[in-house]
């Protein structure tokens, strides 16, 4: 009963902040839309609609398939679309029963990373004019999830039958393999823009109150809270505050790149709750994954 009325509160605060600053809300509407459009879009929906397509590309009556190489097919698709694609992709495995509700459970926790199109475009092009830190931040993320990934098969997965059952293909003619790609893409990309606008305009009419009240605000307090709402954003503002500090800048940006934000988790929360995925097991991981792969790239690189 608590939980529901905080959010309840959340909601009646956010809609009076709404009302009260109309033309701040207008302007987070306008930079959430060219985060968006700018930093995302370009990225996501090309490997979204591609690892989509590769799904549909690749035979699903092959029981000789071995589930191993099932996950690892998985994760690499997830490690190409960078999220939600990985949530989006288990989704439909499910759907196809082609994995077990506890194989999605634990697989939505695992195949979760940032697309190295926007981790190499808009974090190394964009924001650092250089690819070194992406090129070390994918490989440790990967590195460290790939012997996750390992650890869940010898756990869980040898032990299963090695042969996977499958959906029986309907007589019907079958839609456009690249076209139902599309199709499919839509509603994944509806989601990713709408969350990260949302964010984005919470954010500005947040701060804009903040400001009101403690005009000498600690741009610390406004980073925290940046990328905790939408870490496109907090990317971008922790960029602008720490550019001069060529080694304190690389931890930061691998730590709101590991926690991500609340847009992106509220974009896989949707996604999963289609099939009645459970979160417990995604939550869990990111929290092991917050709390060291920061400090893993510190000993490491720094």
């Amino acid at each position: 009963m608590l939980i529901p009325l905080v959010y309840l509160l959340i909601c009646i605060t956010l809609i009076c902040l709404l009302l009260l600053f109309p033309g701040v809300a207008h302007q987070g509407t306008d930079l959430g839309i060219d985060l968006f459009m700018e930093a995302l879009f370009p990225y996501l929906l090309p490997y979204l609609i591609l690892t989509q397509w590769f799904i549909r590309l690749t035979p699903n009556t092959n029981n000789s398939l071995s589930r191993f190489q099932l996950y690892l097919k998985t994760y690499g698709i997830s490690a190409l679309g960078g999220f939600p694609t990985g949530a989006a992709t288990i989704t439909y495995l499910k759907k196809s029963k082609q994995i077990s509700l506890k194989e999605a459970n634990i697989l939505l926790s695992i195949c979760h990373s940032p697309s190295p199109l926007f981790v190499l475009g808009f974090v190394g092009n964009d924001l650092l004019n250089d690819t070194t830190f992406s090129w070390q931040y994918l490989i440790l993320y990967h590195v460290f999830s790939l012997i996750i990934l390992g650890c869940f098969y010898f756990y869980f997965g040898q032990g299963q039958n090695e042969s996977l059952t499958f959906t029986e293909v309907k007589s019907t003619k079958q839609p456009n393999p690249f076209t139902s790609s599309i199709k499919d893409s839509i509603p994944t990309v509806l989601v990713v823009g709408s969350t990260i606008i949302f964010f984005t305009t919470i954010y500005t009419v947040v701060i804009h109150s903040l400001k009101s009240f403690f005009p000498e605000i600690h741009n610390g307090i406004m980073l925290t809270i940046a990328a905790m709402l939408e870490m496109t954003n907090g990317l971008k503002i922790g960029n602008e505050l720490f550019i001069g500090q060529p080694s304190l800048l690389p931890v930061i940006l691998a730590l709101f790149l590991t926690t991500q934000s609340l847009s992106i988790h509220m974009q896989v929360a949707v996604i999963a709750k289609s099939e009645q995925l459970s979160l417990k097991p995604y939550t869990i991981m990111r929290l092991f994954y917050a709390l060291l792969i920061p400090l893993l790239y510190y000993l490491i690189f720094i």
